[in-house]
């Protein structure tokens, strides 16, 4: 084509000053002509990702649905998505989420369900606030608590998820509850809400409408939530109450747990109600007439019972009389003989044994027992079997520090006193003269049977020497002996008649200052002279200084006799 011919380009576009060739301009308007239609085609395309689209349902598959939005391809979505079945028909309507323009296969990607959650968020905005009531199911758990479907996933701490411990998250796990919207925040599209602020609303209500309309001596049934060493606490429909142990069973229980388990359901008595702290106590036993109402009736003073004994203490038996009515058996009334020191000793856990009741406190729910009232008290008549002034003999049982008991029968025991073991010595211990097993003779001294005491004695076998001892050893008679102790302030001379004498330091001697060891030693045998007597504190005081003189006298003789006879034997030779 030359340059000379040109074509007029009013209908075209000319773009800067350059004439094209008549083939050049058709197929240039071709070219506009198409971009003009893609244009058109590709309005619809400027829709962005995140919107949602109206659609129709126009073919349904085994696992999807093909949904026309209008744009230049069909979208898949899962047939899963669609809660509703309803939906899942030809022809049918459904908002859908634009949540990819083009997939990788050059398909849009449509959803149902972000549609629906997009909507139940739009709803949630519009309709509730924060405190609003909706309907939720646990779905799902997360760290710190669980997810619940309300529309839209929302956020369950656990701390909001129950009023009460959680054993086990697992079992809130798809189940359907109504849920109080905590917190809504707008920006990051996430809700919290909490179970628990519902329930606590609920037992408020609960219990404020419970406390209007019960009345004491009201029957409720409670649920075992809690038992501890004190009682147990029921859960009264909204309200708690304390079913105290002593307000479980008339028989005694050493805890809870003996007869009540956790989640248990009993039907108890109202016993008392604090309208202003909102306590109410409850009671068991209640329910069951009191078997202690004519107790001293069935059981006056006296009266010979058999029962089971159930329960060891350090300081007795409890023996069941009936269901609910037990007695006390105390160690001081389980024997006659033994001093009882454990129960066990007389009896076991489970013996059926025969007691007599020896006072009744209906009261205080209190029966004292004996056993050895059953049997004859061997201290009736012990004042007649050994009369004061009697001798016996017995065997040396024990031995303290201020006497030895003896066994006079099996039962009846006495004691010798320290003080009445020895007229003349002065005995610190009893084992100083008495052993274990020995059997000794012995004088009664005393009787009390009420008490269950007997004295006796062992040095009133013979006569008390102090007694006569102003007449048998006067003051100036010389008494022989032997030097049993030497001390620093004198000798002490056991005489014929075991009663013992001090011989003074200055009685010892006629050299002054002289000491005692140079003068006696111990096991030396003496000649004394009574200086002074003192019956009443038991004291003699004795002198061996003309003793020690007329030996001193003697040994001189002697050496002068042994001298002269070595003279006599020289004079010879």
């Amino acid at each position: 084509m030359s340059n000379e011919q040109k074509y007029d380009w009013s209908d075209s576009k000319v773009i800067d000053d350059v004439e094209f060739h008549a083939e050049d301009a058709k197929a240039f308007r071709n070219l506009l002509d198409k971009k003009e239609e893609s244009s058109d085609e590709g309005s619809t395309s400027t829709m962005n990702t995140g919107e949602i689209l109206s659609g129709t349902v126009v073919e349904i598959s085994k696992d999807f649905a093909v949904v026309d939005v209008g744009l230049k391809s069909e979208g898949l979505i899962p047939i899963t998505e669609f809660a509703d079945p309803t939906e899942l028909e030809l022809g049918h309507d459904v908002e859908v989420y634009l949540d990819q323009t083009e997939g990788d296969d050059g398909q849009i990607v449509l959803s149902r369900e972000k549609a629906r959650r997009q909507r139940q968020w739009e709803y949630i905005i519009d309709h509730c606030k924060e405190g609003s009531i909706i309907q939720g199911k646990v779905v799902r758990k997360v760290k710190g608590g669980l997810m619940v479907d309300i529309g839209m996933e929302a956020f369950l701490p656990g701390s909001q998820i129950d009023n009460k411990r959680i054993k086990n998250i697992d079992e809130y796990l798809n189940k359907s509850f109504d849920f109080k919207i905590l917190k809504i925040n707008i920006e990051r599209k996430n809700i919290v809400v909490s179970r628990r602020e519902l329930l606590e609303e609920e037992r408020v209500s609960k219990k404020a409408e419970l406390l209007e309309n019960i009345k004491e001596g009201d029957l409720r049934k409670g649920l075992v939530k809690n038992i501890t060493d004190f009682g147990v606490f029921l859960d009264l429909d909204g309200i708690d109450g304390l079913l105290h142990i002593t307000d479980m069973t008339w028989k005694r229980i050493k805890h809870p747990s003996e007869m009540v388990q956790l989640g248990e359901e009993i039907e108890v008595m109202i016993l008392n109600i604090d309208h202003e702290k909102g306590r109410v106590a409850l009671g068991l036993k209640q329910k069951e007439q009191n078997p202690w109402q004519e107790i001293e009736e069935r059981y006056p003073t006296g009266t010979r019972i058999k029962g089971k004994i159930v329960n060891l203490v350090p300081y007795g038996a409890f023996i069941e009389i009936e269901p609910g009515i037990e007695g006390l058996i105390h160690v001081s009334e389980m024997s006659w003989v033994k001093n009882v020191t454990d129960p066990s000793e007389i009896v076991n856990k489970g013996d059926e044994v025969e007691a007599v009741v020896l006072n009744v406190q209906k009261d205080e729910g209190k029966i004292s027992l004996g056993i050895k009232q059953t049997e004859k008290n061997p201290w009736e008549d012990v004042d007649n079997k050994y009369p004061v002034g009697s001798n016996v003999k017995a065997e040396i049982r024990n031995l303290t520090n201020y006497g030895a008991f003896v066994e006079l029968e099996p039962g009846i025991d006495g004691l010798i006193h320290i003080s009445d073991l020895s007229w003349i010595k002065k005995v610190s211990h009893p084992s100083e003269v008495l052993n274990k097993g020995d059997v000794v003779e012995a004088i009664i001294l005393s009787v009390d049977k009420d008490s269950k005491k007997i004295t006796l004695g062992v040095k009133q076998l013979s006569t008390n020497p102090w007694e006569s001892i102003e007449k048998t050893m006067p003051v100036g008679s010389n008494v022989n002996g032997v030097v049993t102790k030497i001390t620093a302030f004198g000798a002490f001379i056991e005489l014929e008649n075991g009663i013992e004498g001090l011989v003074h330091v200055t009685e010892l001697s006629d050299q002054a200052f002289a000491k005692v060891e140079d003068v006696v030693k111990v096991g030396d045998t003496v000649t004394a002279r009574v200086i002074k007597l003192d019956p009443e504190h038991k004291k003699i005081a004795l002198s061996i200084k003309e003793d020690i003189v007329e030996r001193n006298q003697e040994n001189r003789d002697d050496i002068v006799m042994d001298d002269a006879e070595d003279e006599s034997e020289e004079e010879e030779k």
